[in-house]
């Protein structure tokens, strides 16, 4: 499919977001903190690997948002994977036009989940960064979610209310929602974490096995969770901010959507599987499977060393 001309305005602007060199990335948002280094010139020492990271983007008829989304990528990025939900509009042209090396892959069944575990299955990263396309999530974040795996931690998931974290597109029923199934999935699986539904996450790719997801909704932010912290994983919170969608109205719906979050807790906590063996302390003092957040402020993200995959 061809780019429409009516887009190519929405492509050249994000393509002028695109920095001739890692030194002039533009700040996470001008209100949350200060420029940081990338990550991977902050080391003097030198470095057997290279860690991989692959980034996947699930969309449907995003044409107007995934530019602003590729345009903000950081240079740790190695690989994008748009997972395209049979669009009809030029969701894939745009992206091709300004991440021409993006892979673009489809999905055998429709749903959010679904779409995600294409994008994890095809991806070769050591490292897998979910995202959505809509710009209600910052790229420019990434970074905060690498170090953090960087230091030992299998899954990092963003946090609305915590810190330097925030939202300005929850309303009052979905916060509520939010509220009240964190609250059950804390008890259900004692924990401490102060967001669930939240689809900004990393974690190693050599825990998808471990995880072993099978949502196909919405609902798959929450299995990734509450499977990582029920299998013993290592798992960190940082803080995120959630703004509106650039364009369009969002395909979450509130009711049917928080009943399946629903159904995946009680489904995972009571289902009878092996966990993973224990594990040694997590950096920080966590011990294998405890859950509790340590939290980092956007602000004050200290340097960190390459990820031992």
């Amino acid at each position: 499919m061809g780019l429409h001309p009516e887009l190519e305005p929405e492509v050249n602007r994000a393509l002028t977001l695109v920095p001739d060199s890692v030194e002039s990335w533009p700040a996470t948002r001008e209100d949350l903190g200060a420029r940081h280094e990338p990550r991977f010139v902050r080391s003097r020492w030198p470095r057997p690997k290279r860690i991989q990271v692959s980034l996947v983007i699930p969309a449907m008829n995003e044409e107007r948002n995934i530019g602003w989304v590729l345009g903000r990528l950081p240079a740790e990025i190695d690989e994008v994977i748009l997972v395209d939900g049979n669009s009809v509009d030029d969701t894939v042209a745009v992206s091709r036009a300004i991440r021409p090396d993006i892979r673009v892959v489809g999905q055998d069944r429709p749903g959010k989940g679904a779409a995600l575990r294409a994008g994890f299955a095809a991806a070769r990263g050591d490292v897998i960064v979910m995202i959505d396309a809509d710009g209600s999530m910052d790229p420019i974040e990434i970074e905060r979610y690498l170090a953090l795996l960087a230091e030992g931690y299998d899954l990092v998931k963003g946090s609305r209310f915590t810190g330097e974290g925030g939202t300005t597109d929850m309303e009052y029923v979905r916060r509520c929602g939010n509220a009240a199934l964190r609250g059950l999935s804390n008890s259900l699986y004692r924990t401490r974490f102060t967001d669930l539904c939240y689809g900004f996450m990393a974690f190693r790719r050599d825990q998808l096995a471990t995880l072993d997801l099978q949502a196909d909704g919405f609902e798959i932010e929450t299995e990734i969770v509450v499977r990582a912290v029920k299998s013993g994983l290592r798992v960190h919170e940082v803080a995120s901010f959630e703004e509106p969608r650039v364009h369009g109205e969002s395909n979450l719906h509130t009711w049917r959507d928080g009943s399946r979050v629903l159904r995946v807790m009680l489904r995972h906590r009571f289902a009878r599987r092996s966990l993973a063996p224990e594990r040694e302390s997590a950096p920080g003092g966590l011990a294998s499977g405890d859950a509790t957040a340590v939290l980092v402020p956007l602000t004050e993200l200290a340097p960190a060393a390459d990820l031992g995959v």
